[in-house]
């Protein structure tokens, strides 16, 4: 018995001696932003490595490309984004992982797509994505007494299930804790400890990811510009999500845009502007004039069918309550004055926070109605009622964690919409429907 012991110790130190470097990854890779020649891959380590990736077109290997050698270092939380290049539009690539010379394995696929060269040639693709907020991911030493608030981490399995072309994460997507808030180490930390969740990685390497943020990834509760370190927040958040960029031209912040297919997205950031809730002798505002002029320029120049308005805090809802933007109404009014004036067509609001999901629709005179998509949360404590919204359709009230599946599909103008809500079981809450000549004037 006891040969079999120390042989089997053996086999064990074997194991281990051949693949040294499947323990120097902490989380990832993640897909980041993907476009017909070009995608982003993210991953983390746990000290210093040489990180190399090998890509190939499915089926290809022989003509397998590779990535420049990238040094992940200490000061940037071991974090390294990747770009892959000389990529082919409308293709799917296999890819692999290298640490030191080594390739690890995975039990999953490793898997991203390009973007379909379209134009000028047939109908727009068929599009699948998911939107959610509000990830929190327990760790008892930081996190408040009692019950735990995070929970349902499967969640992230069922969303794998759906295989979405991409994800968009709309904010509160880590949670800072109080022990996290004042310094540049214990944030990264905090999204270290977040994004190496186990249920999330197989999600994170085989489907594109964008992100925007709100209060609890940007720094406290109800966190606003006055926040001391929103530089460093804004540091740490570049360092760990691979968006197409960063804040608009000459201006700080995260504010981004991304197209898939014959979709607009535009995500905004409702933090780095938001005048402080007790101010009393400026206008309120939570986007900012800057943000909102440059929205409004992007919109007018949009084609898409469905331009999608990413905002962590919800919008269109009228009743003041939390941080509902009908809390700063002159801001609120602008936009949507605005988008009427300029008759912008096929405007939908995709927003989080409020730990219930619901559809709320606003209706307005002579016009197409609005609508907004608040899905939320994704793993946090789910609100447990129903706060006053006067334009919820009521069959899509959630009190329970959930996201949202998308899918576009139809013919070149004549797109139709479709969402579902799934809870963290990957069941369907309700279903809602919209062609895009509802949304047009």
């Amino acid at each position: 018995m006891r040969v079999k012991y120390y042989a089997g110790l053996l086999l064990l130190y074997a194991a281990a001696a051949c693949s040294p470097n499947e323990d120097l990854l902490i989380s990832g890779p993640m897909l980041g932003y993907s476009h017909m020649r070009e995608a982003a891959v993210w991953l983390q380590t746990k000290k210093e490595v040489n990180v190399q990736i090998k890509y190939f077109e499915e089926g290809g290997e022989n003509n397998a490309l590779w990535t420049e050698e990238f040094v992940t270092e200490k000061s940037k939380g071991y974090a390294a984004t990747i770009i892959l290049s000389e990529l082919e539009p409308g293709s799917r690539y296999q890819y692999e992982v290298y640490l030191n010379g080594t390739k690890l394995e995975f039990n999953y696929p490793l898997v991203f797509q390009t973007q379909v060269l379209w134009q000028w040639r047939h109908d727009p693709p068929d599009i699948k994505f998911v939107i959610g907020s509000c990830a929190y991911i327990n760790e008892e030493i930081y996190d408040r007494p009692n019950k735990p608030y995070g929970a349902n981490y499967e969640i992230f399995d069922r969303i794998y299930d759906v295989k979405p072309d991409f994800m968009v994460w709309m904010g509160d997507n880590v949670y800072l804790r109080e022990a996290d808030w004042n310094s540049r180490s214990s944030i990264i930390k905090r999204y270290t400890h977040s994004r190496s969740l186990p249920q999330l990685q197989k999600l994170l390497a085989s489907t594109h990811h964008y992100a925007t943020w709100d209060d609890h990834d940007f720094g406290p509760n109800n966190s606003d510009r006055s926040w001391w370190i929103k530089d460093i927040s804004k540091e740490v958040f570049e360092l760990f999500w691979a968006n197409p960029s960063y804040g608009i031209a000459g201006s700080e912040g995260i504010t981004t845009y991304f197209q898939w297919g014959d979709l607009d997205f535009f995500l905004l950031d409702d933090r780095t502007f938001r005048v402080p809730e007790y101010r009393k002798t400026t206008e309120r505002e939570i986007l900012g004039d800057a943000q909102l002029q440059w929205l409004i320029d992007a919109l007018t120049s949009s084609f898409a069918p469905f331009k999608f308005i990413v905002i962590g805090t919800q919008f269109l809802n009228p009743n003041p309550g939390g941080e509902n933007h009908s809390q700063y109404p002159s801001e609120r009014e602008k936009l949507l004055q605005l988008i009427e004036k300029e008759k912008i067509p096929g405007v939908i609001f995709l927003t989080g926070d409020v730990h219930r999901s619901e559809v709320t629709k606003l209706e307005r005179f002579n016009n197409y109605a609005l609508h907004e998509f608040t899905i939320s949360p994704l793993t946090a404590g789910p609100s447990g009622r129903a706060y006053p919204n006067d334009a919820r359709i009521d069959s899509t009230l959630v009190l329970d964690r959930n996201f949202g599946y998308f899918e576009v599909a139809g013919e070149r103008k004549n797109r139709t919409l479709t969402c579902y809500c799934f809870n963290w079981e990957g069941k369907k809450q309700w279903s809602y429907t919209i062609n895009e000549n509802e949304l047009k004037y």
